[in-house]
């Protein structure tokens, strides 16, 4: 039977906190980028509104903007995920 140190457990225990960090990182980030996107298209709409005759500028920054959250987004899951691996 093999024992283990303190510290091993205490490792152990602290990559498998690390990793459900991670995962909880991952939701955060999309749970955000959603959050982030529906006020984007919440603000269009509203500009929209105010201004139909600028409704083309209006959407293409719209979509520029969802791009870059978007984009954001990925770039935090994907960290969470090496880290998880890792």
């Amino acid at each position: 039977m093999t024992t283990m140190t303190l510290l091993q457990v205490a490792t152990d225990a602290g990559a498998a906190i690390g990793k459900m960090g991670a995962g909880i990182g991952a939701g955060i980030a999309a749970v955000g980028a959603g959050i982030g996107i529906g006020q984007i298209g919440k603000g269009a709409m509203e500009a929209v509104a105010r201004q139909p005759e600028a409704s083309g500028d209006i959407r293409t920054f719209m979509l520029l903007t969802a791009a870059f959250v978007e984009g954001v987004a990925l770039f935090g899951i994907v960290v969470c995920m090496l880290v998880a691996i890792g």
